[in-house]
């Protein structure tokens, strides 16, 4: 059941649908630490919210924070969360010395095996917290017993997602972000890429494709997309994943799983079509635009997973076909590139043409990670076996 309802954004955007699959998957144990923007609007338009809860009464634990130090705030509640949940381990680790209760001491060590396992210790947690509630231990049982009962909401390993927009994550707060990537800690990042500051009416951003117009770029965006997919993995140690749920559904899911899965931290930069696109038919097909995106190698889909270096295959997968469509129709069925062909037709031909090599190389560049030789665990280059009619 999606925990996200009447969210109050504009019809057809591109961003709620992310918010709803996570929380539909990891809604009832999930932090969000969202920066301001336009998903902090529509994520709290006060006085009301539209994340909500189940039927148990669980669901996201959302916060707001500003727009330079979104990432560093969703740290910090990684942080005390896991500080928390740490003496609660050291207390369940004494408590299985020192109580003669079966099955409190079953409860508390399946408790203690599935610690990191944020879907098998959420059923674990649940069945700690009952036996507890019925111990009748004393003396220092009881103490402990007590410490844990009265920390129970902590018991349960939370997901924790960082949210915000491009404007966020590419430019005012990408500081905070690449210091978070770079700590190790398992933290899940969502950038929803509307590829402009769209919440304050569609200023560029680091985000804002070649020869596409916004407030600041009036006359056509000069210069190449940020590559924050690129930056990311460059660490080695991070999970990144580049989708778009209306081009492949399949392929978004399998990223926000892997992604939350993954002990470490993990980035999912999503494609959200926006209202200052201008797209030709309007918001109502957003999921077509999305479509299309990838279908002209607009957008790439691909999934870098940093744990299958140690079995021997290659970390990157590249999710999206050679491109089938033309790059020049999708963009020209926006306003936003539209627009400078009946401005200033030169110009727009000679950024529209920038930005076609810059999506080629793009693709050419991705195709050529994903067909690199697979690293061996023991450090030697594995071959990869060549195909047939190579």
């Amino acid at each position: 059941t999606p925990l996200l309802e009447f969210s109050g954004a504009c019809a057809g955007c591109g961003e709620t649908p992310y918010a709803k699959l996570a929380t539909q998957l990891f809604g009832d144990r999930m932090y969000i630490a969202n920066a301001t923007g336009c998903s902090s609007i529509w994520g709290c338009s006060a006085p009301s919210t539209p994340y909500t809860m189940n039927q148990q009464g669980r669901g996201p634990a959302w916060q707001n924070s500003l727009f330079e130090d979104n990432a560093e705030f969703g740290y910090g509640l990684l942080l005390a969360n896991k500080a928390v949940r740490a003496q609660l381990a050291e207390s369940a680790a004494r408590l299985l010395e020192v109580t003669r209760n079966d099955v409190l001491k079953a409860a508390a060590r399946k408790w203690l095996e599935t610690f990191n396992d944020g879907k098998e210790n959420f059923i674990a947690a649940d069945e700690l917290k009952a036996v507890l509630s019925f111990s009748t231990g004393v003396d220092e049982e009881k103490r402990l017993t007590d410490s844990l009962l009265s920390n129970s909401d902590y018991l349960a390993r939370k997901s924790v997602w960082i949210i915000g927009g491009d404007g966020w994550a590419y430019d005012i707060g990408f500081g905070g972000l690449d210091h978070v990537i770079a700590s190790g800690e398992n933290v899940n990042i969502l950038v929803l890429d509307t590829e402009s500051y769209s919440n304050t009416g569609g200023q560029a951003s680091k985000a804002t494709p070649t020869g596409a117009i916004a407030q600041f770029a009036a006359t056509g965006k000069k210069g190449c997309k940020k590559d924050l997919g690129s930056i990311a993995m460059s660490y080695g140690n991070v999970y990144v994943a580049q989708v778009s749920q209306g081009a492949d559904y399949n392929q978004c899911l399998k990223a926000f799983l892997e992604a939350e899965s993954y002990d470490g931290p993990s980035v999912i930069i999503a494609y959200a079509p926006c209202i200052t696109h201008g797209i030709q038919g309007g918001m109502g097909l957003a999921p077509i635009a999305q479509k299309n995106a990838v279908e002209s190698g607009y957008w790439n889909l691909y999934r870098y997973d940093p744990r299958k270096k140690a079995a021997g295959a290659n970390p990157f997968i590249l999710d999206s076909k050679k491109p089938t469509a033309l790059y020049r129709d999708f963009i020209t069925g926006e306003v936003r590139y539209s627009a400078l062909m009946r401005a200033n037709p030169e110009r727009a031909e000679t950024l529209f043409t920038e930005a076609e090599q810059f999506a080629r190389e793009k693709y050419e560049q991705l195709a050529r990670l994903a067909a690199q030789p697979a690293p061996d665990p023991s450090g030697n280059v594995v071959l990869m076996p060549e195909k047939k009619g190579a």
